[in-house]
């Protein structure tokens, strides 16, 4: 776990220099479980994120942007009643646990100073944001209620008496010395990261592996040595917030984790390093809860379709051999004087063989020889009619498999914005059973599509879609012909397009970058992108949304890196 208790005190004195004595400004809720407190502290103005996610909780400054509900949540409504204007007085970490407060002094309607608390608990999916009246110690409203039949220890509801999470009663680190690591520490025992884990307050297991690691020999001397020496940097705040990609996955941390072998940033804030790791990881999981029916429909549509190609193809195969019905019928023909009504079978000689072989025929005995020879031929021209048919079947299924699979990827790195657009897209289609319109559905479906903007290294705009509708929306209503489109070869994807006739090679690229990032090939390395003036491209009347066809395109290949896209978002 990397938001451990030493991580949360780093964030506390980060939080302490930036936002001691500020002014609370504004509080949104833009998601069930986050808020954003805006702060104006030392002439600057500060966001600060509170989230009580069940997988994502935290709390840091953040740069990012949130779109707010058009009606705030009641949480937000009581707490801009009694924060807002606020001063924040001081922010503490509860002993070393993941529980940070912050003291708020305000003033109440009448005019008479108020002291509240608002708790962050950080502990996964019992995260909760806590908003406390300081001097009766009692509990206004949370973020999450706990009722006493799901926790007897403690309850979470408003009136009640706010108390701890239960203690964990172990050793304070940062009072430590090596004499106290020794005791605490069995050599004998082995598992020295998950002894150090159960023995030390805010000690997590990856700052217990970092300990065990840098002690080198890991004994009675070398380990309690590295401990104590982990601690004074820690407490003495020498930070160096970093992100480590070790073996496919992430962690973040204040100091440098050299048990971890992997790519390394660095970062000046320890929230810097936290909005680039969180970025869009709270939002796809929300995305994911919120829109998991969509995606089911989607990948059962999918899957139907190749279901439909399997048998149609099977279909087609049969049709193909009915090649043999035409054989029969003039096999036939040509031996009328051999074969009598009432013959079950003829066995005449195949003169399309080489080899002069001959053929048995099945034959009804009800019909006469010509009429079982034109029965051979009605059969073949059915099945060889059946094929076009199928064909066209065919092509139709792998059509809507494309289009699901487009719609597929685009989920993958969609908004809640978006996820709303693909809805109404997929029952513009028929996909899916047009609801009752209220107010708010009519308000969203008049709304234009909302493009990412992006701006390369060397200053020229770039636009991106990030669905169907934005695909459509950017290349055939906002960029101009002249200006270059971007889009993956023969792979799902958004379009893109700088905004300008003749961009540089460096704007070239990183385009390329951002196309092949929002594509289906995101994980990919050499990922070819086509690109070419707008006036190429093309849509086929009667097309799905964002279908197009294009010509007159160069070909570059990239690596499509999430670091180079944060890079260039406006």
């Amino acid at each position: 776990m990397s938001f451990d208790g030493m991580f949360t005190y780093a964030m506390k004195e980060e939080l302490v220099e930036k936002l001691q004595s500020g002014r609370i400004t504004k509080v949104y809720q833009p998601f069930t479980n986050e808020l954003i407190l805006g702060v104006r502290a030392g002439g600057t103005n500060y966001k600060l994120l509170l989230s009580a996610h069940p997988s994502y909780a935290r709390v840091h400054l953040t740069n990012e942007s949130y779109e707010n509900p058009s009606t705030p949540p009641m949480f937000c409504m009581l707490l801009r009643k009694h924060l807002e204007g606020g001063i924040i007085d001081s922010i503490e970490q509860i002993e070393l646990d993941r529980i940070l407060k912050i003291e708020v002094r305000g003033r109440d309607e009448l005019g008479d100073v108020t002291h509240k608390a608002l708790y962050i608990e950080i502990m996964n999916r019992h995260s909760n944001i806590i908003l406390v009246d300081h001097k009766k110690e009692t509990i206004i409203d949370s973020i999450k209620h706990l009722s006493p039949s799901v926790n007897s220890h403690r309850t979470v509801l408003p009136g009640h008496s706010y108390v701890f999470p239960p203690a964990q009663n172990k050793e304070n680190p940062f009072q430590a010395d090596e004499e106290t690591v020794l005791r605490k520490v069995d050599f004998n025992s082995g598992k020295l990261d998950g002894q150090l884990v159960s023995s030390f307050e805010g000690v997590s297991p990856l700052l217990a592996r970092e300990v065990i690691h840098t002690s080198g020999l890991a004994n009675r001397t070398t380990v309690p040595k590295a401990f104590v020496e982990l601690m004074t940097k820690i407490k003495g705040k020498e930070f160096t917030p970093q992100i480590i990609r070790h073996e496919g996955k992430e962690a973040f941390y204040m100091i440098p984790l050299t048990h971890l072998e992997g790519e390394v940033s660095t970062f000046s804030l320890l929230s810097e390093a936290l909005d680039r790791f969180y970025y869009g990881k709270a939002e796809r999981d929300r995305v994911k809860q919120q829109a998991h029916d969509l995606l089911q429909f989607m990948n059962t549509e999918k899957k139907k379709n190749e279901k439909k190609i399997k048998k149609l193809k099977t279909t087609l195969d049969d049709a193909e051999k009915a090649k043999k019905f035409q054989l029969y019928g003039e096999l036939l023909t040509s031996n009328l004087f051999a074969v009598k009504q009432g013959d079950k079978k003829a066995e005449v000689i195949n003169y399309y063989d080489e080899n002069a072989g001959t053929v048995t025929i099945e034959l009804d005995p009800q019909k006469t020889p010509s009429q079982n020879a034109q029965h051979y031929f009605h059969r073949y021209q059915k099945a060889k009619n059946s094929v076009t048919v199928v064909q066209e079947q065919i092509q139709k299924a792998t059509e809507e498999i494309q289009y699901f699979e487009t719609l597929i990827q685009q989920m993958e790195s969609a908004t809640h914005r978006d996820i709303a657009e693909i809805r109404q897209e997929l029952t513009e289609e028929g996909y899916l059973k047009k609801k009752k319109e209220t107010k708010v559905s009519k308000k969203q479906k008049n709304q234009t599509p909302q493009l990412e903007a992006y701006e390369s290294s060397d200053g020229y705009s770039i636009l991106v879609g990030k669905n169907n509708k934005q695909n459509d929306y950017l290349t055939n209503r906002v960029a101009g012909r002249d200006e270059l489109w971007f889009h993956t070869k023969d792979i799902p994807g958004s379009h893109v397009v700088i905004r300008d006739t003749n961009p540089s090679e460096e704007a070239i690229r990183e385009a390329a970058h951002l196309a092949a990032y929002f594509s289906k090939a995101k994980q990919s390395s050499s990922v070819p992108v086509d690109y070419t003036k707008v006036r190429h491209v093309k849509k086929p009347s009667g097309s799905k949304p964002g279908f197009v066809i294009y010509e007159q395109q160069q070909t570059v290949f990239v690596t499509p890196s999430e670091e180079l896209v944060l890079k260039l978002r406006k």
